[in-house]
């Protein structure tokens, strides 16, 4: 027994002699680890990353799965600031110099008085020449980079251009830009973006939102409109009965497509799709006219290929990817916070007082909605005004919460992945995980929240990490960070990945397979 008691005594001792030794290799280095953990001797430097399989690498977060691992942490500290992400976006007037786009005076007025738009990104000065030229494109990008304004800029560029006394009698309800948003949150804000950039033109710009559709059909509006911003919802049962007219879109986009692509929309996607001339966009005759389509995404499913080719070739559609896609966002601190349950909201208390105190606003999120509706009671209950977003609640009640957040009124909001997909918060300079995503996707979209263009401030992401499916999800991030590669999974068909768990769980388990009928 003493035998065993000394060799416990020389491994612990061994322990902290390596741990001490990193630490002052760490120091002598006189820079920031890529990765600080309680544990030093799991400090990463950035010349010790390692392209090792998953698997074969020492994480931080191996050994969380014991319940001995509570109160251990690591964080994934920023390796580029935000002042160097603005030094590779590119001047606009040099853009508008050195590209064949002849940019619509107003519009372009516009852009820089109503937006203050002085520069664009990488991905804007990449993706707007493409889409002028009325290709079928694909915006894969990661969150924050400005897609919106890739696309519809050189869409409202070419209707003002288009538009003129000469080019037709209008129709009430038929617009010639349709773009398709999963949320209503999105849609509100890209309609305000649309606005602003329309303003003192005689384009129309409209928000179609779901959660009132049943009213609209019995007391229908009739008014000029040239760019429709829509859920899907909403708009497919609109034009079934007849209220909105389709045949004059010459632009569709879908905008957070990785959303639009999962299986719960799919059918109904699909199926609206198939209205629309696609496949004329590529026939060199000035007479056939034919519709754009235009996608854009922080995530992209596997499936996507699969689901489009049943509307459109997809051979035709140009890709802009981003080279940062499907990385972790360099420039944004991660903490990862091993902890039980139950120490969950003391923990929260204790971070969104800190906060406040330094008039740093935050977003909580949370996988449900019901436990969004306990954060916000929470927190209001301890003396914290918190909005509360999410998609179970009535549409009178959730119209303009995210707003309020937005102007100020308030710096703590409570949501589920409803306020995570594409919405424009620049206000927000932390965004803390009351429950860890169960899906790398959500995880990205949750990130994406902060660190956006336009934001110089340093933000800040913290994960409270109870449960072994979260920790699983952990290790993977982890070895990503550690090797520099992609994140894993990185597939936003939700409902595709479960149904595929539920099935595996059964097989498992020698549950019969559902059979599918005969027809």
């Amino acid at each position: 027994m003493l035998q065993n008691l000394s060799r416990t005594f020389l491994r612990r001792q061994y322990a902290k002699a390596a741990a001490q030794i990193k630490t002052k290799e760490i120091e002598s280095s006189h820079s920031k680890p890529l990765i600080s953990c309680r544990r030093t001797q799991f400090n990463l430097l950035q010349h010790e990353r390692a392209d090792a399989k998953f698997g074969t690498l020492p994480l931080c977060s191996k050994g969380w799965l014991h319940h001995k691992s509570k109160g251990d942490h690591f964080t994934l500290n920023a390796s580029i600031t935000s002042a160097q992400l603005k030094a590779e976006m590119k001047s606009l007037s040099d853009f508008l110099a050195t590209s064949e786009i002849q940019m619509h005076p107003q519009l372009l007025e516009n852009l820089q008085q109503e937006l203050g738009i002085k520069q664009l990104t990488g991905i804007q000065a990449q993706a707007m020449p493409i889409v002028d030229g009325s290709f079928h494109t694909l915006i894969a990008a990661e969150t924050g980079c400005g897609k919106t304004l890739a696309y519809l800029l050189p869409v409202l560029n070419k209707r003002l251009k288009d538009k003129s006394p000469e080019s037709g009698e209008r129709h009430f309800n038929t617009p010639s830009v349709l773009i398709l948003t999963p949320g209503r949150e999105l849609a509100t804000q890209i309609a305000q973006v649309a606005r602003k950039l329309c303003a003192n033109t005689e384009l129309k710009v409209k928000a179609l939102l779901g959660g009132n559709t049943k009213q609209l059909m019995l007391n229908p509006q009739f008014e000029e409109v040239d760019i429709l911003v829509a859920t899907l919802g909403a708009i497919s049962k609109l034009v079934t009965t007849g209220i909105y007219h389709m045949e004059q879109v010459r632009h569709v986009v879908l905008d957070e497509a990785d959303t639009l692509l999962d299986d719960s929309f799919t059918e109904k996607l699909t199926y609206f799709m198939r209205r629309f001339p696609f496949h004329r966009n590529h026939v060199q005759d000035a007479r056939i006219v034919g519709t754009q389509l235009l996608l854009a995404s922080a995530t992209m499913p596997t499936n996507t290929r699969e689901i489009l080719q049943r509307v459109i070739d997809v051979e035709t559609i140009r890709e802009v990817v981003s080279p940062h896609l499907h990385h972790l966002m360099a420039h944004v601190t991660q903490k990862f916070l091993r902890m039980s349950k139950s120490d969950r909201p003391a923990n929260l208390l204790t971070l969104v007082k800190q906060d406040l105190a330094k008039h740093r606003p935050l977003i909580v999120f949370s996988n449900k909605s019901a436990t969004s509706d306990y954060v916000s009671i929470f927190l209001n209950n301890s003396g914290v005004n918190c909005l509360n977003l999410n998609g179970d609640m009535l549409m009178k009640i959730r119209l303009g919460r995210f707003e309020e957040f937005q102007r100020g009124q308030c710096d703590v909001l409570s949501t589920t992945d409803v306020g995570s997909r594409g919405l424009d918060t620049t206000r927000a300079r932390h965004v803390l995980n009351f429950d860890f995503p169960l899906h790398i996707s959500d995880y990205i979209h949750r990130c994406g929240r902060i660190g956006r263009v336009g934001s110089s401030e340093k933000t800040l992401v913290t994960n409270f990490i109870s449960s072994r499916r979260e920790i699983d999800v952990v290790q993977r991030i982890e070895h990503a960070a550690r090797t520099g590669g992609l994140l894993p999974n990185v597939n936003a068909n939700i409902k595709n990945i479960i149904n595929k768990r539920i099935m595996a769980d059964m097989k498992e388990a020698g549950v019969p397979m559902p059979q599918e009928e005969a027809f």
